[in-house]
């Protein structure tokens, strides 16, 4: 493909999107599981639950700031490098994102002082409802990012005026058709993929034989909400998919490599999709069971990527491989959950051939939550606004040789930024078991002169 402004801002779009979706991923899942170890901290007065909150709760400020960081380039290249989308879909996707920022992000930065600084300073129940607002200004967050990210996939309750967006119906506009599944199904993957760094970790302590006592914790903790959340991510995920294959069919017939339309579609195991051909080479199949799964009728008819034009199609190869990396992914976090949850039954400590395998799979949830972005992204291809706006018309009017000047710079900026968080994160794990915040010496009494500054212990 030829290295146009086109296709490097699409790259560069994708790489720093994919980059800042790892942090909101993990801080939407950490700050629930901090309401929960709070809430039974104050329930049982039990220190573990204290230290626990405290460990996690650096790790929340760590990925917290990255995801801020990464979150406010995002809002200036589609200004740089998307500025004909942005003046097509801003009388939109403008206000959507404006919501977010007032509703989602100052009530995060408005609470994370007392929840990160204020166990010491503040009543415990006090610190508790700070970190409850933290919570639901994440899924604010993400309710109002995803909404606007579903208008994208499956316009609704809009007009075309002058040749620009407009909202004729605000209530149809957010609640678009494919929003509730779509929320529901990323919410569901913060939550699944927070949950196996949780296990990663304590796995890690036990195979170590150090703070054993956080690092069972851990381990029971994160298995026990995968157990339920892998499950529960399937049945959503079959829901979605329905729906997908109501309002975006070419993006499922994509996602299976299907050329023709037909009925008995066989599910497609393995392909190598040959789009200039419009044909599978090495395909392994089982009869049926695609129209099974995707109609919930083995009979029934799926539409076919010949039904388009071949300008019209998404680009199958990815859109059929990033979906079969996020399925895999859950399948073996399913797997890996349950068996880990049957190994540790009565108390004991699983195996260290089970717990190697639960450390290296801490990253698994980000790279299902990478690859159905991916899924997502790509398969509504070719369009940016599905129906109303190609990719190609929403491109700014830049020089290709600016984007690689700033597709270079992201990459090594971003490179060294990650190295930066893995370093600061191994660093936090190591430390180990905090300090109980309550064993501290007690704060100063009326009158005393108060310290200049927080040292970390104090937080």
């Amino acid at each position: 493909m030829e290295l146009s402004a086109l296709l490097l801002s699409r790259i560069q779009f994708a790489f720093t999107i994919g980059y800042h979706i790892l942090f909101p991923t993990l801080t939407m899942g950490l700050a629930v599981l901090l309401v929960i170890l709070d809430a039974r901290a104050l329930a049982t007065g039990r220190a573990l639950y204290r230290q626990a909150s405290l460990f996690w709760s650096r790790i929340f400020a760590l990925a917290f700031g990255m995801g801020v960081v990464s979150g406010v380039v995002l809002s200036y290249e589609l200004g740089t490098n998307w500025g004909r989308y942005s003046e097509f879909a801003g009388p939109i996707v403008g206000p959507l994102i404006s919501y977010e920022v007032m509703s989602a992000f100052f009530l995060e930065a408005g609470f994370l002082g007392i929840m990160l600084f204020g166990r010491r300073r503040v009543k415990p129940g006090v610190h508790f409802f700070a970190t409850c607002m933290v919570a639901i200004g994440t899924l604010f967050s993400a309710f109002w990012v995803l909404s606007a990210n579903s208008f994208m996939q499956t316009p609704a309750g809009h007009e075309i005026v002058n040749g620009l967006l407009q909202a004729a119906d605000w209530s149809q506009v957010i609640f678009n058709p494919s929003f509730p599944y779509r929320f529901a199904h990323m919410t569901t993957a913060t939550y699944l993929s927070t949950s196996f760094v949780v296990i990663a970790v304590g796995a890690w302590y036990l195979l170590r034989g150090r703070d054993l006592e956080l690092g069972r914790a851990n381990l029971r903790w994160g298995l026990r909400a995968a157990a339920v959340l892998a499950p529960l991510q399937v049945f959503i995920g079959d829901l979605h998919g329905l729906n997908t294959l109501e309002h975006q069919p070419m993006k499922v017939a994509a996602m299976e490599a299907h050329w023709e339309t037909r009925g008995e579609v066989p599910l497609v195991l393995f392909a190598l999709p040959d789009q200039a051909n419009e044909t599978n080479r090495y395909a392994l199949e089982i009869p049926r069971l695609g129209s099974l799964i995707m109609t919930h009728d083995a009979k029934g008819v799926v539409k076919g990527l010949k039904e388009v034009p071949p300008e019209d199609r998404p680009p199958v190869a990815i859109v059929f491989w990033s979906f079969r990396v996020m399925v895999g992914c859950g399948l073996l976090m399913l797997a890996l959950s349950w068996l880990g949850l049957l190994m540790q039954r009565g108390g004991r400590t699983p195996p260290a051939w089970l717990l190697r395998p639960l450390v290296l799979a801490g990253p698994l949830g980000f790279v299902a939550v990478i690859a159905g972005w991916i899924t997502t992204e790509c398969g509504r291809q070719p369009w940016v606004v599905y129906g109303l706006q190609r990719t190609a018309d929403a491109v700014s009017l830049v020089a290709t040789g600016d984007v690689v000047v700033s597709l270079t710079a992201y990459v090594i900026g971003y490179g060294v930024l990650f190295t930066a968080f893995m370093l600061f994160f191994r660093r936090l794990v190591r430390n180990g078991t905090p300090e109980d915040p309550q064993a501290q010496a007690p704060p100063p009494e009326r009158g005393a002169p108060r310290p200049a500054f927080i040292t970390t212990k104090d937080q």
